[in-house]
């Protein structure tokens, strides 16, 4: 097995955890939308793209490991994971899709590397318990990232973690 192919595994309300085989590269578009169960999933330093909505909906995740070997991050790739806690985004990946952790209510804490150029719409809109961002750059590759006008939008009152000091919602020095 290279893939999990689009839908393979859509609306498997019972499956609670997989652990995906060295061989799979991709992870395809809707592979574990609507997973309601889905607990944890591992993923193998194989994957290079995770797809559009891949993990949508997946209210009971509380953990994924993103290893480094992937590049992309599709869109809504994470939306509506209610239980996901914290994310690291590895250092691989140079764009977070739009939406791709939309309505993650429970999610407080993010690390994202400064190889990161550019944050979609809605990106990590709607987390409203986000207290903390770690941005592995200084405040001024933080404050060049194309971020769409709305990433952030209602998200939770978080402050940028920078190595050079630390940043409010805002983007004004704290």
């Amino acid at each position: 097995v290279t893939s999990i192919g689009e839908d393979a595994f859509y609306n498997c309300s019972s499956l609670t955890s997989i652990s995906i085989p060295d061989s799979v590269t991709s992870i395809g578009d809707y592979a574990f939308q609507s997973c309601s169960s889905l607990t944890s999933v591992t993923v193998p330093d194989s994957v290079t793209s995770i797809g559009r909505h891949a993990f949508y909906d997946c209210d009971s995740l509380t953990s994924i490991n993103i290893p480094d070997s992937v590049t992309s991050i599709g869109s809504g790739a994470f939306a509506y994971c209610d239980s996901l806690t914290s994310i690291v985004i590895p250092d691989s990946v140079t764009s977070i899709g739009s939406s791709a952790f939309y309505w993650c209510t429970s999610l407080k804490s993010i690390v994202i590397p400064n190889s990161v150029t550019s944050i979609g719409e809605y990106a990590f809109a709607y987390c409203d318990s986000l207290t903390s961002i770690t941005f592995q750059g200084s405040m001024e590759q933080w404050i060049a990232i194309d971020k769409d006008t709305k990433w952030n939008l209602d998200a939770g009152s978080y402050t940028v973690t920078c190595t050079d000091g630390t940043l409010d919602k805002n983007g004004n020095q704290i």
